[in-house]
């Protein structure tokens, strides 16, 4: 067991808990806008950053969704630097989302009065790749991924082609925090009526079973009549 001090609380853990993972079971908040527990860590958002210490080394801001849990450290989530750091990394992602409810009430929590930077237009989409890491590790089709580098790094099938590997599962619009990303975006040119042949038989890594099933035929052609309008 990994014993460590968080919020001046002490904790105990099983080895290999992330900070994140600790806090989580033991009521502690600490923001998340990457995070999913369903998927691998991946420390894109920054709203996590927590202040770590430890007696050979100075304080130092740590991503808490990537970082282990360590024998004896000691862990704040709410000092001064890590609310200048989480105002920060949310005055970013306001730059582009800047109607995000989500974002826009974490901002109020966290004193952040003013965004002073702002993208010429509202892009909903964060780049937190959660659609993209679904499709990759839950679904297992990998149909779309983050493309171009920069200012100009998106989400976007290949070559903005809609993959033939998408199944039109729906997993990435779901999983969206922001709502930017749209059924239609992902299937493109594909039909969204769930039951033409071209969706009669395909694979799906989490059920595992070739034939879709009428309730989830259902549930999909609701929510394609959401995200095409």
């Amino acid at each position: 067991m990994i014993r460590l001090t968080i919020d001046e609380r002490p904790i105990e853990v099983p080895e290999g808990r992330t900070i994140l993972e600790a806090c989580r079971e033991h009521g502690i908040h600490v923001p998340t806008f990457c995070y999913h527990p369903a998927l691998e860590p991946y420390g894109a958002c920054r709203l996590c950053m927590v202040e770590l210490s430890q007696p050979t080394r100075p304080p130092r801001l740590v991503a808490a969704c990537t970082y282990p849990c360590e024998q004896g450290a000691i862990v704040s989530t709410d000092s001064e630097s890590v609310r200048r750091s989480r105002r920060m990394s949310v005055e970013l992602l306001l730059a582009g989302a800047f109607n995000d409810p989500e974002l826009l009430a974490l901002a109020e929590e966290l004193g952040l009065e003013e965004v002073r930077f702002r993208l010429p237009e509202e892009d909903a989409c964060v780049l937190c790749g959660l659609c993209v890491r679904a499709c990759d590790e839950i679904v297992g089709v990998s149909a779309i991924s983050l493309t171009n580098r920069g200012i100009s790094k998106e989400v976007s099938p290949p070559f903005r082609i809609v993959s033939p590997t998408c199944i039109g599962c729906g997993t990435c619009v779901l999983i969206c925090p922001t709502g930017a990303l749209k059924l239609n975006d992902v299937t493109g040119f594909r039909s969204v009526h769930l039951v033409d042949s071209e969706y009669d038989r395909v694979y799906c890594q989490v059920c595992d079973d070739l034939d879709l099933k009428p309730s989830l035929i259902q549930d999909l052609e609701v929510l394609s009549s959401k995200h095409t309008a």
